[in-house]
């Protein structure tokens, strides 16, 4: 743990708990040996991490792509109702 800790900015109790999480979450795996402990990366695991990430951004894009064509039709129909208007003698507002 320490090796580990000497590359980070914080405390070691701190990296600590970071792979601690690593080891429940299955992103690594602790071997002891002696009095040492050795961190093991399980890279494959990332990959259930991306395919969940990924599902939500094609959710969220086709949601967006939906919004930017509604907006965009909005805008259009926005700017032909005031061009419509301004060709027409408007009343002085009443005071």
């Amino acid at each position: 743990m320490n090796a580990i800790a000497d590359y980070f900015d914080t405390s070691r109790p701190t990296v600590s708990e970071h792979v601690k999480l690593l080891e429940e979450c299955g992103l690594i795996i602790i071997r002891k040996e002696g009095r040492e402990r050795h961190c093991e990366a399980r890279l494959e695991k990332l990959s259930e991490v991306r395919d969940w990430v990924e599902q939500y951004t094609r959710s969220w894009n086709k949601t967006l792509d939906s919004m930017e064509s509604y907006l965009a039709s909005v805008n259009t129909d926005t700017k032909n109702t005031d061009h419509a208007t301004t060709n027409k003698t408007r009343k002085p507002r009443a005071k």
